[in-house]
């Protein structure tokens, strides 16, 4: 059996198709599973021990380029992948496995996708949270018939990230950290939008506590952060400034999965890099504003899951619509504090 997998495009969702890849596994032993995604994408799937193959994708996002997916299909079709798996949703994410003439082809049903699926899945709403949606299609169509069918989230394989110590050590040594005192992972960014940000002073709040209990404070986001994780840094008390490190914008994103993993509790919005501290064992601790846990909850054995009760969320917008962010503002910072050493 040789499979290829068509992975999602963002993080979380990549981190969260490895239950995906190790159910398969499970079903299937002998497997083979390439899986082809965005380059970022690379070094993640490489801490996987059940992809055999990460093959970049080198179209864009929102790019069709219908010629160009012709070409990858046929230059795949040497591979002679026997089964397809199709995580995102819309029609040409189908295409590629339609020309690449792979006998069986899964995905749940999206964006008129009929004819270039012939194992169709109706039914993904039966499925509450998004890593059922992704086990689920490993498993034959007649018996996925809700959440049920699967045994319940606690049932289901958690995405666990490989760490090789080594290079873990040499990702200390070059940004100057050590672990001698304990560890707080900060993450305070959202792709998603602003609707997802717990305010700075909130996570500034955390920070100082913290360092008094004895911790270091790591921050950790992508170059788009970088302001947000300065104006933490600049609302820490100056005698805790030598113990807060603003990793922003600095490391590679693998680089950041290695030294998330030797945090002892993240503190993160619902974002990509709250499922990767989940799926390398911390302690995670999530903040939601707009969204909700009910659908992508963090993958871990110890999670803290802290939220507002405003009626008016989760509303799943980018920007909060009555312009307050209620939801966020009125989530104190002693509510996080609580959870963190549990």
């Amino acid at each position: 059996m040789k499979i290829l997998i068509i992975g999602p495009s963002w993080v979380g969702d990549m981190v969260m198709s490895q239950s995906l890849y190790i159910t398969l596994k499970q079903l299937h032993p002998e497997a083979l599973i390439d899986v082809m995604a965005p380059a970022w994408c690379k070094p993640i799937l490489e801490r996987m021990p059940e992809v055999n193959q990460a093959i970049e994708m080198p179209l864009g996002h929102g790019d069709i380029d219908l010629f160009g997916r012709r070409r990858l299909g046929k230059q795949l079709k040497a591979n002679n992948y026997t089964h397809a798996y199709i995580c995102p949703n819309s029609a040409k994410s189908a295409l590629i496995p339609w020309f690449a003439g792979i006998p069986t082809r899964t995905g749940w049903k999206g964006e008129m996708r009929y004819g270039l699926l012939n194992d169709l899945r109706p039914n993904k709403k039966s499925f509450q949270y998004m890593v059922e949606r992704y086990v689920a299609l490993a498993h034959p169509k007649l018996e996925m018939i809700d959440s049920k069918s699967l045994g319940g989230l606690e049932n289901l394989p958690y995405p666990k990230l490989a760490i090789n110590a080594n290079v873990q050590q040499a990702t200390f040594a070059k940004f100057s950290l050590s672990t001698k005192k304990p560890v707080l992972g900060l993450c305070p960014g959202a792709e998603f939008g602003p609707a997802k940000q717990w305010p700075v002073e909130h996570y500034a709040s955390v920070a100082n506590e913290m360092i008094k209990q004895g911790y270091q404070v790591w921050l950790f986001g992508s170059a788009k952060d970088k302001e947000t994780t300065e104006s933490i840094k600049s609302l820490v008390d100056s005698n805790n400034q030598h113990c807060i490190f603003n990793l922003a914008g600095e490391t590679s994103l693998i680089e950041a999965v290695d030294l998330l993993a030797a945090c002892q509790t993240v503190v993160s919005n619902d974002s990509g890099l709250m499922h990767v501290a989940a799926a390398v064992g911390c302690h995670v601790v999530g903040v939601y504003g707009s969204t909700s846990p009910k659908y992508t909850p963090p993958l871990a054995k110890k999670v803290d899951i802290v939220s507002t009760n405003i009626e008016c969320r989760p509303c799943f917008k980018r920007e909060c619509p009555l312009g307050h962010l209620k939801c966020l503002k009125d989530l104190p910072a002693t509510d996080v504090i609580s959870k963190i050493g549990l």
